[in-house]
């Protein structure tokens, strides 16, 4: 057996710079819907709260990936986790004060949203920078992995908790958790900070284009890539509609499954181990099987059971959610380590910015869909988007299994 390199020092930072983030993100992801269902019971205004989360990747996510491109990407880090800390501060003081509104969980979970776009096309943009080549996979994977862990296992049921004691706690930490992440963000190499600089005969920088030349030359590149253009596509459509099926899951839970609050976060858990188990088995069917195949299983198995999910009690509800969390974890880790290859690395920041821009930029429509089925019955999102998204992932078949087929970028 071929004994793999070892990942190295500067990834170990940037992974624990991941860990500290995904922790203060599963803590305000669990505390800020559960916060609104003490503010309101309309499943569309709930709804609105997944929305608002991918609304800023509409809006920010090509120029955020400029900016990743043009700055150093550890500062961008930092910065962006900075404006975290503040927006959730500022919810921990409305809530102290008893003025907190679901307007102001809306105007907070923009400005997560905001700094999101910047932090992850950064992430994602330093990656291939603290890694040995051939390790994309592998980095990919444990990254998933330790994200799964850290939101289900750990922040998921710790924000629960926290919320049954007082209200605010969980916020709180997700304000220190941000700050923590900020701070290690600065610990990552020089080799993180930038994409390239390019010199002229004298070893004198040449000025940059303008940010608009940089979206074009990103939008070229993607035109121009006809797999991924059409990849693109696919994904778009199928993260439209298993958006649209999770939008609402929280009220499914609290309402038609009569979960207690104190309990949500270990229900969650437990479908954060088919996600888990789905980041930790991707690398391993992508050097069994091929990307392709992993990303064509791995998306059809996250639709079937998504949409069964609607169908059962929480005894069968649970287990298949989290067959659809282990489905979506392999296509995340092939689909994430397929673009760092096919990418120039001068165009990640950018290029991820636009295909997030075009991919997540859908999901704000998708999350109010679904809160308007779900008004109807909050079973009924579920079933409409697994079953949606299962025709889209099977009239791609063919696309998703030439992925194998891609070279990598010079």
């Amino acid at each position: 057996m071929v004994r793999k390199a070892p990942l190295g020092p500067d990834f170990t930072k940037l992974f624990s710079a991941s860990v500290m983030s995904n922790l203060a993100d599963g803590l305000g992801r669990t505390a800020v819907p559960l916060i609104a269902t003490t503010l309101t019971t309309d499943p569309v205004l709930i709804a609105g709260i997944s929305a608002l989360a991918f609304v800023p990747w509409l809006l920010f996510g090509v120029l955020s990936g400029v900016i990743v491109d043009r700055v150093d990407r550890r500062y961008a880090m930092a910065i962006a986790n900075g404006l975290r800390v503040l927006a959730a501060v500022g919810i921990a003081l409305l809530i102290t004060t008893g003025a907190i509104t679901i307007w102001w969980l809306y105007a907070a979970v923009l400005i997560f949203g905001l700094a999101e776009t910047v932090y992850d096309n950064a992430t994602i943009a330093v990656l291939p920078s603290v890694i040995p080549k051939g390790g994309l996979e592998r980095a990919n994977s444990r990254m998933q992995a330790a994200d799964g862990v850290v939101q289900n296992f750990i922040a998921t049921p710790v924000a629960g908790v926290l919320f049954a004691l007082a209200i605010v706690l969980p916020v709180w930490s997700t304000a220190a958790g941000y700050f923590i992440a900020g701070a290690l963000a600065l610990l990552l190499p020089i080799s993180a900070a930038r994409a390239f600089a390019k010199a002229n005969a004298s070893g004198e920088t040449v000025p940059r284009q303008t940010a608009r030349a940089d979206v074009r030359e990103a939008l070229g590149f993607l035109l121009g890539h006809r797999f991924l253009r059409d990849l693109i596509l696919v994904a778009s459509l199928a993260g439209f509609m298993l958006t649209m099926a999770q939008a609402t899951s929280i009220l499914f839970f609290l309402d038609t499954l009569a979960v207690p609050v104190i309990a949500i976060g270990f229900v969650t858990a437990g479908i954060g181990l088919g996600a888990v188990v789905g980041s930790l088995v991707a690398s391993l069917l992508v050097e069994r099987f091929g990307r392709g195949k992993a990303m064509f299983w791995g998306m059809l198995l996250a639709s079937v059971a998504l949409g069964l999910t609607g169908l059962g009690n929480v005894f069968v509800a649970v287990p298949l959610y989290a067959l659809s969390a282990a489905g979506i974890s392999v296509w995340n880790v092939a689909y994430g380590a397929m673009r760092q290859e096919l990418i120039p690395g001068p165009l990640l920041g950018r290029t991820i910015g636009v295909i997030r821009t075009i991919t997540w930029g859908l999901f704000p429509v998708a999350s109010v869909i679904g809160g308007f089925i779900a008004r109807i019955d909050l079973r009924l999102p579920f079933l409409v988007g697994g079953a949606v998204s299962l025709v889209v992932v099977l009239f791609a078949a063919k696309l998703l299994l030439s992925a194998s087929d891609q070279k990598p970028a010079e």
